[in-house]
């Protein structure tokens, strides 16, 4: 993960259902539907590309899960250590240009995608995954319909041909395969949108405790956290030399204001150099170098800072049923010898 667009080859794959086969990108068309449409309207994706302004945009997505191993008592799930976040330049048409053509009712408060991924079942009447987020999102400038990953097609894990890409919340609203949007008069309801599933407790809740259902909370913003790129835990370094540091780091909705670095375990911190995003909702660059008092065993940690004041934790965050926003320091292990 050091680079600083992330490759498709270094990007993590996470998917809830089957893949789809047999794409056939001259039928494959996109619907806008639901309550709060004025017309249900159908697109061919050749209709999409040239009826549309193009847009490109860094955008960071993180698995809601990144982090989980770290929960005690542990929480069902893939196990992510801290691999399940990427940044990558996204080409599509505006979300919000194809809402405006087709006509939204004054009522629409949320965007739910549908998919032609399969259910693990195989039953067709089941979707593996239906998810959204409210219209508020779906109209800003950088939320796309998106054919384009890095300046090639998308990779068909990652959604060929069309794929909904809403920068800073968790990567599940980023529906691949993308078939249908339904403009919803209610929080869209469909799978992966109750229960425990990328919801966390609406309040602060005792490790282990069983949570009710009303008392969950959809998440939506992913909070602030940064990640140490190089070197890799477990690097040796010469007495009286600088180590060089460098990593990325993100806010969700929001930027990095401050990037720091501690290598007394917290107890002091000092600043890092962080670079001003490419692009509102892409992640931040920063950089450091570190010298250290005598030989020894060190760990350096990263913290970031919001632009609202809000710092990562230094220890593990709230537990909650899935293990969803850790954003705990991230820390490398270091020997001067």
């Amino acid at each position: 993960l050091d680079d600083r667009v992330t490759p498709n080859k270094s990007i993590f794959v996470r998917n809830n259902g089957l893949i789809p086969e047999d794409i056939d990108v001259n039928t494959w068309t996109l619907t806008i539907d639901g309550e709060s449409v004025k017309q249900e309207k159908t697109y061919t994706l050749s209709e999409l590309k040239s009826k549309f302004k193009h847009h490109t945009y860094q955008l960071t997505l993180e698995c809601g899960g990144n982090g989980r191993s770290e929960f005690d008592p542990p929480a069902k799930g893939n196990q992510w250590t801290v691999g399940a976040v990427y940044c990558a330049s996204w080409t599509g048409v505006r979300l919000r240009d194809v809402l405006e053509d087709v006509g939204i009712k004054d009522d629409a408060v949320y965007f739910g995608y549908h998919s032609a991924d399969t259910h693990l079942s195989r039953d067709p009447t089941k979707e593996p995954i239906s998810r959204g987020a409210p219209m508020s999102k779906a109209l800003q400038d950088e939320t796309l319909l998106a054919f384009k990953m890095n300046g090639e097609e998308i990779p068909l894990v990652h959604g060929y041909p069309l794929r909904v890409i809403a920068g800073g919340w968790p990567a599940s609203v980023s529906g691949k395969w993308l078939q249908r949007i339904s403009i919803r008069n209610i929080v869209h309801d469909g799978t992966k949108m109750t229960g425990t599933a990328y919801r966390v407790p609406c309040k602060p809740v005792a490790s282990g405790e069983k949570v009710a259902d009303e008392d969950m909370c959809i998440i939506e913003s992913m909070p602030v956290k940064s990640l140490i790129t190089y070197p890799k835990s477990g690097a040796v370094l010469s007495k009286n030399k600088k180590l060089s540091i460098r990593g990325h780091a993100w806010a969700g909705e929001l930027e990095v204001a401050k990037m720091e670095y501690s290598i007394d375990f917290g107890a002091t911190w000092h600043h890092c150099t962080i670079e001003k995003p490419a692009n509102r909702l892409a992640w931040q660059h920063f950089s450091a170098d570190i010298s250290f008092p005598q030989e020894g065993y060190y760990e350096v940690w990263a913290k970031a800072t919001d632009s609202n004041g809000v710092s990562q934790p230094m220890l593990l965050p709230g537990w909650n049923p899935k293990g969803y926003l850790n954003n705990a320091c991230h820390r490398i292990a270091v020997k001067i010898a």
